[in-house]
């Protein structure tokens, strides 16, 4: 196994503030779970079974395995996998409401290729995602040039989810749009900008 350290993964949270958990040297699965018992142990979030998937490693790579035992499934880039799925750096990994970025340190020079885009090189996003970022661009409809991007309140008031969903949600599309290192007073507004020069989201949505 590597030196300790190279590979971990984090939730973070609206105010910045990461919860990291490095993967030990000498371990080859770790698993993810509600459970206490669980290596990567996501009691707070109800969404996520007692024993929701598990990080094993196969010729030196890791994986994220779900093999039908989590109720609510195992995402990866916003596309639900069925079985392995091999991960790259600042892959998101989404179990429940919670928003699991991976860390490779030796992949963070740019070396790897990122999942999750089509061949055009478009992020791939689910129904919820597209809707939840229609909402967040929704105010530049009118007034592009001085609008703001919607808030979490106002985006979860209008597609009847949680404002902890909202957060969620957009930490994933942080990730797909590659602006999850920015500023956090940036990030919003960087999103829905970028969504719409890359032609995700067009005036016709809003």
């Amino acid at each position: 196994m590597e030196e300790p350290g190279r590979w971990r993964v984090y939730v973070g949270d609206a105010a910045g503030r990461r919860r990291y958990w490095d993967f030990p040297a000498n371990v080859a699965r770790l698993t993810i779970g509600r459970s206490e018992q669980a290596d990567i142990s996501l009691a707070g979030d109800s969404q996520v079974s007692r024993l929701h998937a598990a990080l094993e490693t196969i010729a030196g790579e890791w994986t994220v395995v779900d093999d039908g035992l989590s109720r609510n499934g195992t995402f990866v880039n916003g596309q639900r996998i069925t079985g392995r799925r091999r991960l790259r750096h600042k892959d998101v990994i989404l179990v429940g409401e919670t928003a699991l970025t991976f860390e490779d340190m030796l992949g963070s020079t740019g070396t790897t290729t990122r999942v999750g885009s089509s061949s055009g090189g478009l992020p791939v996003l689910t129904e919820t995602q597209r809707n939840v970022l229609i909402a967040l661009c929704r105010p530049y409809k009118d007034n592009a040039s001085f609008a703001r991007p919607a808030a979490n309140q106002q985006i979860a008031d209008e597609l009847f989810l949680s404002v902890d969903a909202v957060k969620t949600h957009l930490r994933t599309l942080f990730a797909k749009f590659q602006v999850e290192e920015l500023p956090q007073n940036q990030k919003r507004s960087q999103l829905a900008e970028r969504a719409m020069q890359l032609g995700v989201i067009t005036v016709r949505d809003l």
